[in-house]
This record gives C-alpha cells, sequence and structure tokens, in this order.
C-alpha cells in the first residue's frame, strides 16, 4: 500500500523517527535497571545475560501490549480537536514532545538516575501543547489520573511486593526445612506468575495480533490452562532437577570435608543460629573472642551456582551473645570485619542475606520474575518512545488530527529495537543505583520486588494508564527494604530520587516548551 506524505511534512516525520529512536535508546539506557536491577545486584544474571533476555522480552512486550497505552499517549494526554485544520501545528508539537523528553531522558542517563521515562514524555507532551493551544489543548482529566497514578503506583507495589515477601518468609524462610517448603511451593510461585502474564496479554489483548478476539471467558481459561500446565511441569522436571543438583552439591561439599550450614536452623530474618548446629565449633573456636573466617566458604559458593562466584562472602560474628554468624550475600559490597564502624546501615545490610539453600532456589525465580518485569517493561515503555511518532506517521498518513488507525505494529518494534539498542550500550549506569545501592536485595526479596511491580505495571497497561515503572520498583524496593530492616533503606538516596521524580515532568516540559516555541517561530 502506498504512502503518501505532503512535502512540507516530510521533514518532520523523518526527525520524528530519529529522535524517537534516540528517546527509545534513552529509555533503554536508564530503565534497564528497573527490569534486572535486582538481578543483577545479587550476582542472579550477569549483565551480558540480563542484556540478551531484555532484548529478546523487551521487543515482545513492545509488541503484545505496548499499542493500548501508545494509544493514551498519543490521544490521552492532550485533546487533539483543537488542531483541525492545523494538521502541521501538531507534528511539530509531537516532534517537540520527543525532543525535550529525550534530552532529559539522556541527562538523567549521564547523571546516573533513575527518572520515569512516563513523566518525561507525559510533560513533554502537555509543554507543547500549552505553547500551541494554552490550557485548553490539555486533557485535565486523564493528566489528573496519570498524577494520581504516579503517587499509587509505589505504593499499590509495595504492598503487593510485601505480602509476597511475607508469605514467602512465613511458609519457607522461617521453616525448619525451607528446602522443602520452597520445592514444595515453586510450582505455585511458576503458575502464579505465569497465570498474571497471560491474563495481561489475552484480556482485551492487540487487536493487531488479532487478540481482542478472545472473548472474556476465553482469556480466562486460556491463561488458567497455562499456569496449570506450568505448574505440571515444574513440579515433575523442575523440582526434582533442582532437589538433585542442591544435593548433589551438599554431598559434594561433605565429601571434600567443607562445613555445610544446617538449613533447617535458618531463621526467617537470614540469621544462622549456631547454637543449634553441630559445626558452630568449626566457625567459633572461642565464645569469649569472636572471629572471623577470612576465607570464602566453597559450600556455600557452590550453592549459589556458576553465576553466583561472588554472592555468599565471608562469615560474620555479629553478637558474641547470642552467638550469630551471618552469611554476607553481596561480595562485592560488604565487609567481613564486624569491628568496622562506618555505619549503621552498612552493619544492618551485612545481617541481611539468604541461606545459601534458599539463595539457590530462588535464584531461578528471581530470573524469570526480571523476565516477566522486562516483558512489561517492554510493554508500558516503548509507549512513551513511540507514542508520539505513532501520532506523526497516522496525522501525516491520513492527513488528519483524528487518528482512526491502529498503532502499526512495524512502529512498536521499532521502539523495542531501539530500548534494546540503548540498554546494551549504556545500561549499565543506572543500574548501580537501583541493584545495589538503594537497598540491600537478596534472590527472595528480588523475587517479591519485581513481581509485585510487574503486576502493578501490567494491570496498569491494559487498563490504558502509562504508569512509572521506576516508581513502581523503586517503591517495592524500599518497601520490602524497610519490612527487613529500617537500615536496609538508603534514605539519602531515595530522598534524592524523589527530587528527581519530581523534576522531571518540569523539566521535561520546559525543554519541550522551547522546542515548539522555536518551530512556531521559524519553521511554521
Amino acid at each position: 500500500m502506498s504512502v503518501s506524505i505532503p512535502d512540507d511534512w516530510l521533514w518532520i516525520v523523518i526527525l520524528g523517527f530519529i529522535v524517537s529512536f534516540l528517546l527509545a535508546f534513552g529509555i533503554g539506557a536508564n530503565d534497564v535497571a528497573n527490569s534486572f536491577g535486582t538481578s543483577v545486584g545479587s550476582k542472579v544474571l550477569t549483565l551480558f545475560k540480563a542484556c540478551v533476555l531484555g532484548t529478546i522480552f523487551e521487543i515482545l512486550g513492545a509488541v503484545l501490549i505496548g499499542y493500548k497505552v501508545s494509544d493514551t499517549i498519543r490521544k490521552g494526554i492532550v485533546d487533539v480537536s483543537p488542531y483541525n485544520n492545523s494538521e502541521k501545528l501538531l507534528l511539530m508539537g509531537n516532534l517537540s514532545a520527543l525532543t525535550g523528553s529525550c534530552i532529559w531522558l539522556f541527562i538523567a542517563t549521564l547523571l546516573k538516575l533513575p527518572v520515569s521515562a512516563t513523566h518525561s514524555i507525559v510533560g513533554a507532551t502537555v509543554g507543547f501543547s500549552l505553547v500551541a493551544q494554552g490550557s485548553r489543548g490539555v486533557g485535565w482529566f486523564k493528566l489528573g489520573l496519570i498524577f494520581l497514578s504516579w503517587f499509587v503506583s509505589p505504593v499499590m507495589s509495595g504492598i503487593i511486593s510485601i505480602l509476597l515477601f511475607l508469605f514467602i518468609r512465613k511458609f519457607v524462610l522461617s521453616k525448619e526445612k525451607p528446602l522443602e517448603n520452597g520445592l514444595k511451593l515453586l510450582p505455585l510461585f511458576y503458575a502464579v506468575t505465569i497465570l498474571i502474564n497471560a491474563i495481561s496479554i489475552f484480556l482485551d489483548g492487540s487487536e493487531l495480533l488479532h487478540f481482542d478476539k478472545i472473548p472474556l471467558y476465553g482469556s480466562f481459561i486460556i491463561s488458567i490452562g497455562l499456569a496449570v500446565i506450568t505448574a505440571i511441569l515444574v513440579r515433575i522436571f523442575v523440582v526434582p532437577w533442582m532437589r538433585a543438583k542442591i544435593e548433589e552439591k551438599l554431598l559434594k561439599c561433605q565429601e571434600e570435608g567443607e562445613d555445610v550450614p544446617d538449613a533447617k536452623y535458618v531463621h526467617g530474618n537470614g540469621h544462622v543460629d549456631l547454637e543449634a548446629t553441630s559445626e558452630k565449633e568449626n566457625v567459633m573456636q572461642n565464645a569469649s573472642l569472636p572471629q572471623a573466617d577470612e576465607g570464602v566458604s566453597k559450600a556455600d559458593t557452590a550453592l549459589a551456582g556458576d553465576s553466583n562466584t561472588a554472592l555468599l562472602g565471608t562469615v560474620v560474628i555479629v553478637s558474641e551473645d547470642k552467638k550469630i554468624a551471618e552469611l554476607d550475600g553481596f561480595g562485592s559490597g560488604s565487609s567481613g570485619d564486624s569491628s568496622s564502624s562506618d555505619s549503621k546501615d552498612e552493619t544492618t545490610r551485612a545481617t541481611i542475606k539468604d541461606h545459601p539453600v534458599t539463595n539457590k532456589l530462588f535464584s531461578f525465580l528471581q530470573i524469570l520474575t526480571a523476565v516477566f518485569g522486562s516483558f512489561a517493561h517492554g510493554g508500558n515503555d516503548v509507549s512513551n518512545a513511540i507514542g508520539p511518532l505513532v501520532a506523526l506517521w497516522v496525522i501525516s498518513t491520513e492527513q488528519s488530527v483524528a487518528q482512526k488507525a491502529a498503532t502499526p505494529i512495524w512502529i512498536l518494534l521499532y521502539g523495542g529495537v531501539g530500548i534494546s539498542v540503548g540498554l546494551w550500550v549504556l545500561g549499565r549506569r543506572v543500574i548501580q543505583t537501583m541493584g545495589e545501592d538503594l537497598s540491600k536485595i537478596t534472590p527472595s526479596s528480588g523475587f517479591c520486588i519485581e513481581l509485585g511491580a510487574a503486576i502493578t505495571v501490567l494491570l496498569a497497561s491494559n487498563i490504558g494508564i502509562p504508569i512509572s515503572t521506576t516508581h513502581c520498583k523503586v517503591g517495592s524496593i524500599v518497601f520490602v527494604g524497610r519490612v527487613r530492616s529500617n537500615d536496609n533503606v538508603d534514605w539519602s538516596l531515595f530522598r534524592n530520587i524523589i527530587f528527581a521524580w519530581v523534576g522531571t515532568l518540569p523539566v521535561a516540559g520546559c525543554l519541550s516548551a522551547l522546542m515548539m516555541f522555536l518551530l512556531k517561530e521559524y519553521a511554521l
């Protein structure tokens, strides 16, 4: 089918495609931490593996669920009816929105600030509209709903993550035999994850893929069926394989004469009670003179898996009276010297870690939820990059502001590729803030953080409200971190992130407004 674009509009469309790809690049560079920050930070995934998985599932999410939010971005924030017979002005406005958002996102990425791409594009959209049409061009009701979501989303995500963590702590971490309990619940964890993901895809799904033709009951039947099949497969294949693998490594460590902490004496807060274990003499030879093992336990490293070689560090004696030993869960950032008085926060973080057995168990689940989060991120955030671009394309090809055509699938792919390229090139710059600095994250808490945030984002995507994945993930990290310990959260860093959130909308809006002013003066 031939496409006809007026000659005096063509340069706007071409620039729009270029700037949109740069914006998608910036989103990938900044928001990659939302999907894989916790997994990379806890050493469950390497950065390379995270990028490979991210590339696949960002694009899948963009195509399968991204169209609905893109409709909100291009038609829900600004009322397009005042632009009738002024199509070129609206084209310039969308180009200004892309430019303003792109500039701010690159600045934030260079400063390693995890800001909201959604805030950025919404602020930029409002900015150009105020210059072009004044306040009457802004959809204030829809904007109010989005404002509300910015406050509700981190709280909602945090609450969901807390509930998940409390469930896991009660029924797995605090049990006498956490490995057996964890393996019994493993099919449930996988099934719930698949169920939510499938419902989000099929329920009011993409018109481009004809998912909208599936009736409501059909969406639930398919989703429940996939969840049940997943649970059965996990129970038949994954659980026995994982049990055998963990027991094999435990046996190997015992044959080599290494001490293996007894999983049944691990408390829910991550403490290993040495009073109850027969190996306490090997860890604490003199109760009056607490010592720290200078080496790294081979048993711990083996249990952590090949990708977790730096996950488990030295044994730290925290309290002589209680005879509590802590397994350091962050080899790159914690010290085994309990006499160090750097800060109360660091001491507290050093006491928060998973037992190596449950560490291994939840590593697989954290990878699954990271993939889940990447899929949700692609569906939600690709709209921020291609929403104005879709408007540019549809308006220029239809030569009407009505924008009746559906979002083209190839533009969704274009945005997904841009996000993936940004992930590979600059993704590591912001990942440390989300994965390491804000709060101490272990595989069990990381699973809860990522699943809770992903549930929130996918629900919002299907409702059609472009909430911030950054807000959801930060909310989950802070809420779960606070449940574990008040000192487990870097409150000063959290305050700085809040300041960055508050500044994103006005800064992007001002940049977009400036761009719109220049275009009106010199190009209209």
